[in-house]
């Protein structure tokens, strides 16, 4: 591509299955994380710094593409930040005094690298790279139109529908080009982009993916989460509002909210799950949050028990304000090892049966003889969750009452989020009582919705219309799905065949 000083090696679809993956497959997986900076002097290296924070949002891919004023500067690769961003050689060809970086997990299109963002392209006025957190949720439909006009797609991401959005747009600037684009999408989107001459930010109208503006040095810094400010040492400054677009360049910051105003519905399974402890979003410490949800569940669904055990690491939080508001001992009674990844163990059978083990494994000095409170974060299939307490009853525990700090997961999410088919969410095909009986426990309680409404400060999801979306649990998608709507068949992007 004109413009790129980095040329990319074909792309290679990533099919194999490691340990990793197997492990993971009943958790929702994180969506993505963006960072942008303009205006300083080390911002490749201080973008490798930030997806280094953000690397929870995404482990499958990482990229960066930097602008020296003239020219953009590109790496992408399959892995980790650190295994690709590590080296001297690396960042020092990245050259610019801003830079552009993703960390992606596919919730659209597959993994090759081709997909990897940030994507880069040419435009009339000039080259500019784009990053992407969320989903669109009309993207298929778009596409097919655009492909009937003669556009020619070089991924099966959906960010790239904003690109060619842009490019065949009548208005002259780079910001009225993408305003007309994002006026003809709908779903859920947080972006950073950077011209020859400007970083720019953008939320979607309903906010529902988060972004973060900072400031570092005299250079502005845009970031998914305020986490990725706090390892560059760089001051907060404010939440991006829904609908809003940031301008930064050479005269300062200029904002601009061209769309019309709609229902705030912030993603509330980022402070259950998703967002780093931490992380402050849209005023809220992440971790207090999940306290406060352990203290709800605690209230709502008490249970007489000997101590409160967490599944880790997303479940420590919560179960630390169970414990509090109990009275329970809050106790390790699992430990993770956080050096499973990627394995050079072929995943048999054997393995696969381990598989669990590899990554927790029970303190039996402490489970045997108790009555076990499990606190998790949510069940997704329930496979994972069958495993931990096999393995805590083989630990010993004489009771094992699972409490879930988020309401019963009965519908995908299509916003940004990676979950499975609804007939494979256990919570949308079996009752507590059946579910209890399948998972092997003496008790299984979620948190309400409006226990949670509580937890995250507000009056109950029923007080008011509802300030976060709740789909996963209530069914009640504020974004139009025009793709699953129409093409019933076809999984959105995702199901493009390489």
């Amino acid at each position: 591509m004109k413009g790129l000083d980095t040329m990319a090696p074909p792309p290679v679809a990533v099919k194999d299955e490691t340990v990793s993956d197997f492990l993971d497959d009943d958790h929702f997986h994180d969506e993505c994380g963006v960072f942008g900076i303009y205006g300083h002097r080390d911002a490749t290296a201080t973008t490798a710094l930030g997806l280094h924070a953000l690397q929870h949002r995404g482990q499958e891919a990482a990229g960066i593409v930097s602008c020296d004023g003239d020219h953009f500067h590109s790496h992408k690769a399959l892995g980790l930040v650190g295994d690709n961003f590590g080296s001297e050689e690396v960042v020092n060809r990245l050259h610019g005094s801003m830079a552009v970086g993703h960390v992606r997990y596919s919730t659209s299109g597959d993994t090759v690298l081709r997909n990897v963002q940030p994507l880069f392209a040419d435009f009339e006025f000039g080259g500019m790279t784009i990053a992407h957190n969320g989903n669109l949720t009309n993207a298929l439909d778009v596409r097919k139109a655009l492909v009937r006009r003669g556009c020619i797609f070089q991924s099966t991401t959906d960010t790239e529908t904003i690109i060619h959005l842009m490019a065949t747009s009548h208005y002259s600037t780079v910001v009225d080009r993408m305003i007309d684009a994002l006026r003809q999408l709908e779903g859920a989107y947080s972006l950073v982009a950077i011209t020859r001459r400007k970083l720019i930010g953008m939320r979607d109208p309903h906010g529902v993916r988060p972004l973060v503006l900072g400031r570092f040095e005299g250079a502005y810094v845009i970031a998914s989460e305020t986490c990725a400010l706090d390892i560059i040492g760089a001051e907060f400054i404010r939440d991006i509002e829904p609908g809003e677009i940031v301008v930064i360049d050479e005269n300062g910051l200029k904002s601009v909210k061209p769309f019309g105003k709609a229902a705030h519905r912030f993603c509330i399974f980022e402070y259950i799950y998703f967002a780093r402890p931490d992380s402050t979003l849209e005023g809220q410490n992440v971790y207090e949050v999940r306290k406060n949800i352990g203290a709800e569940l605690a209230r709502e669904n008490g249970v007489d028990a000997d101590m409160v055990i967490p599944v880790p690491d997303s479940g420590v939080p919560s179960a630390i304000g169970y414990a509090e508001e109990s009275g329970i001992p809050f106790e390790l009674g699992i430990i993770r090892n956080h050096y499973v990844g990627r394995t050079f163990i072929e995943p048999t059978a054997r393995i696969r049966h381990l598989g669990v083990k590899l990554k927790h494994n029970a303190n039996v000095h402490m489970l045997r003889g108790k009555r076990v409170i499990l606190v998790d974060d949510s069940i997704v299939r329930g496979t994972t969750s069958v495993k931990i307490v096999e393995m805590v009853r083989a630990a010993g525990a004489t009771e094992v009452h699972l409490r879930i700090s988020s309401p019963p997961t009965t519908h995908p999410c299509f916003y940004g989020i990676d979950t499975p088919e609804r007939e494979e969410l256990l919570a949308s095909t079996r009752s507590v009582e059946e579910m209890m009986h399948y998972i092997g426990v003496d008790s299984l309680s979620y948190i309400s919705i409006d226990g949670l409404y509580r937890a995250v400060g507000e009056y109950g999801r029923n007080s008011e219309r509802p300030q976060y979306c709740d789909a996963c649990f209530s069914g009640d998608y504020a974004i139009r799905l025009t793709d699953h709507e129409d093409h019933p068949l076809e999984k959105q992007l995702s199901l493009l065949e390489e």
